[in-house]
């Protein structure tokens, strides 16, 4: 049997908070990079179950139904658990040890100065933080320090958090001993997908997303009403397509013919409701094998609690021996 890490140098760690359904801005985003690394690395992703409770602690009963859909998600989209892990944050206890003993050198005004949790709470109208809200950043620390992951993808907003892990890590190591590994983060270099409004990022709780699960009808429907260049009313006039949300699909998922629909718009030959059908058709055309993937794993949810057994039991043994060496370096195991 092969060891840990044995023909892998890398361990990445990656995941979504279970608060809805993925979109197309996750796929873009995230997934699609997922779906290339779990060939090159050992990958871990992870269901944070337990941070999406830091913004949806009063709706815990929904945290069953978000983990089997992002689930279905993940494996739609091409995420094999043969070739990486995938667990259920709140099944690994270790997880929730480890931030404990992080968060005893981690002071409250390194964390209140976080500009992501500044910009976070500022967005969702917190005045008053909560504990766990607070402590997002040592709880992340303790996700990617458990399997000792060297690469962290992430978006520019995060790279503060990853900086609070390396912080946390290096702290770690000099008081008591160099066990644990200094990750790295990975920053995409692709662009955030606009949302349909035009106005900010796809988000499931802005709803201006199209979901990964979304049907054939639904695309169509919600490219229609999608915000295109403003200052174009008509057919006849011409168009700014760098300002277009709907361009910017066009670049995503048809990038091969993105300037001829560049040219169609800016000379008025190309419509903007003929410019929404021939993206509907693309995104379409990506969606149809995740829809086929995804019905074939839906008829088999006893086949889907294995997935997530067999991930979170692979997690869960990783963890027990990066919380063992934890303790060892302590000196906190008493027996």
């Amino acid at each position: 049997m092969k060891k840990r890490n044995e023909t892998k140098a890398e361990v990445v760690l990656t995941g979504d908070r279970t608060t809805g359904k993925l979109h197309l801005g996750h796929y873009i985003g995230s997934l699609k990079n997922r779906v290339q690394m779990q060939h090159q690395y050992e990958s871990f992703v992870m269901l944070a179950d337990v941070q999406a409770l830091t913004t949806h602690f009063n709706s815990p009963d929904q945290l069953r139904h978000h983990v089997r859909q992002i689930t279905l998600d993940y494996l739609a989209a091409g995420i094999r658990p043969e070739k990486c892990t995938i667990f259920i944050q709140s099944l690994i206890p270790e997880i929730a040890e480890l931030t404990v003993f992080y968060s005893m050198f981690v002071t409250v005004n390194t964390l209140r100065h976080n500009p992501t949790i500044k910009s976070e709470a500022k967005e969702k109208g917190y005045k008053d933080l909560y504990y766990g809200f607070l402590g997002y950043p040592i709880s992340q620390a303790a996700d990617i320090t458990f399997c000792k992951a060297t690469l962290v993808p992430v978006g520019e907003d995060q790279l503060p958090h990853i900086e609070q892990t390396r912080r946390i890590v290096r702290r770690f190591n000099q008081l008591y001993k160099p066990i644990l590994t200094m990750p790295r983060a990975l920053v995409g270099e692709v662009p955030r997908l606009v949302g349909l409004d035009g106005k900010a990022k796809m988000s499931k709780s802005l709803g201006n997303a199209i979901a990964l699960d979304a049907t054939f009808a639904q695309v169509q429907e919600s490219l229609k009403g999608a915000v295109t260049d403003p200052a174009r009313i008509r057919k006849s006039s011409p168009g700014y397509p760098e300002i277009c949300p709907v361009f910017s699909y066009h670049q995503a998922f048809a990038a091969e013919s993105a300037d001829e629909i560049a040219q169609g718009c800016r000379f008025a030959k190309l419509g903007c409701v003929e410019c929404k059908e021939r993206v509907a058709r693309r995104i379409n055309e990506l969606l149809d094998p995740m829809r086929a993937t995804r019905a074939e794993y839906d008829a088999r949810p006893s086949l889907v609690d294995d997935i997530l057994q067999t991930g979170t039991a692979k997690a869960r043994s990783v963890a027990k021996r990066t919380m063992q060496e934890v303790r060892d370096a302590m000196e906190i195991s008493y027996f």
